[in-house]
């Protein structure tokens, strides 16, 4: 099956609305709203924590933000196989919600210390790395092939209501506890005891194969990789992910631009969480209609005008909204529209593991993207190393272009 069929828009979707978008998807949706308030809590207000409270050079933050999301790597791959092994991707699912719930108190035993930081942070995103794969396969699962870009669209909609609500809370709870971290975290982990309450009561397991369907082997999840489609699928995570740097880094740059204040700086997580609530799923829709490929594409273009417009000779308000919105944009053209172009090329049977494939790639690449940024940001300063992140952005999109493009032309 080649990508230039599965990327072809589905008529049997169209007009429909949210209407194919069944009761699973929503109350994952819910699931990821309320995790992500919990989660946005803590990264909104992680990077003032480790730069400006214990003095963290821009090469140890770089590490660390690579750590967040690189934890997630390896385990997006078990936890995927896993998943579709014993066939119980919600419980998989809910034990990693579960882990990244734990992890927030972690954060208050760890102090100031920057290994035992850097070890909960660790076991945070092995939580997140168990669940996104087995997640999304129920939403691929629960949902007709032609509508995955609008299912996708509503959930990733929902993640960022959440991302929206998460630094606006911790602004809050900051503001009531006298600049108390202690008190975000442990805010942040009742919130993310609530998402795994939704999780266990509302959302179903769907799409169980027969008994008499064997259950897959290793050898079965390492041969998706002799696919092309998945390999360039693969490859074009990957690139993505090397065209990352960060939301720490985006938010640090543009708070050195703008001298916004340091209470005020989660705020900068709502401006992007916006941006992102309001176009995922009218892009989620468009990518059903038009072809998921040129969306993507899209995205690309909007990291790479972020990066110029951290450095453009223009400041205040109008570079907030510009940076903020066109970042908003690059999460939602490229997020769920990643895996609702990956969904239709891989077997039900090994559709969590394959998605946790797509996954890692893109979190291994954007380990090494957080840590060279770190120390182009040291050796050549910001601005020379937000212009090379530019470049890197223009030329991974046109590669990844190629890679998708390879087999016909869109419809």
């Amino acid at each position: 099956m080649y990508l230039s069929t599965i990327d072809r828009p589905g008529a049997k979707g169209r007009g429909r609305g949210v209407a194919v978008v069944g009761g699973n998807v929503l109350a994952l949706g819910t699931v990821s709203l309320v995790t992500d308030v919990s989660a946005e809590m803590v990264t909104a207000v992680l990077p003032l924590y480790l730069v400006l409270g214990l003095h963290l050079s821009p090469v140890a933050y770089g590490v660390v933000d690579g750590v967040y999301t690189g934890a997630t790597a390896l385990l997006r791959i078990v936890g995927g196989f896993v998943a579709d092994r014993v066939r119980a991707r919600k419980a998989l699912a809910g034990f990693g919600y579960a882990l990244s719930a734990v992890a927030k108190l972690g954060l208050l035993a760890a102090g100031r210390s920057l290994a035992g930081i850097g070890f909960v942070v660790a076991v945070d995103r092995m939580g997140k790395g168990l669940r996104t794969a087995p997640r999304d396969a129920l939403i691929t699962l629960s949902t007709p092939p032609s509508a995955l870009g609008r299912a996708f669209g509503v959930h990733r909609t929902m993640d960022a209501v959440g991302a929206f609500l998460g630094p606006l809370v911790a602004l809050a709870v900051l503001a009531g506890s006298g600049q108390s971290y202690d008190a975000v975290f442990v805010t942040s982990f009742c919130v993310a005891v609530l998402g795994v309450a939704v999780l266990v009561l509302f959302v179903r397991e769907h799409g169980q194969p027969s008994p008499s369907v064997a259950r897959p082997a290793v050898r079965d999840a390492a041969a998706l990789l002799r696919s092309g489609d998945v390999r360039r699928l693969v490859l074009a995570a990957a690139l993505l992910g090397v065209a990352t740097i960060g939301d720490g880094f985006v938010y640090l740059m543009l708070q050195r631009r703008t001298e916004i204040g340091l209470l005020w700086f989660p705020l900068l997580a709502v401006g992007t969480s916006l941006g992102y609530l309001l176009l995922a799923a009218p892009l989620g829709v468009l990518a059903d209609r038009i072809g998921r490929r040129p969306v993507l594409l899209a995205g690309y273009a909007a990291l790479a005008v972020t990066y110029l417009l951290l450095v453009a000779p223009v400041g205040g308000w109008a570079l907030l909204v510009a940076a903020l919105g066109a970042y908003g944009l690059y999460y939602a053209a490229t997020d769920g529209v990643l895996m609702a172009l990956a969904g239709p090329v891989l077997p039900d049977a090994l559709r969590a593991t394959g998605l946790a494939l797509v996954q890692t790639g893109q979190a291994l690449a954007y380990v090494a993207s957080s840590v060279l940024f770190g120390l182009a940001w040291s050796a050549w300063g910001p601005t020379a190393a937000v212009l090379a992140a530019a470049v890197v952005a223009v030329v991974a999109g046109g590669t990844t272009a190629g890679l998708l493009f390879y087999k016909g032309r869109t419809a």
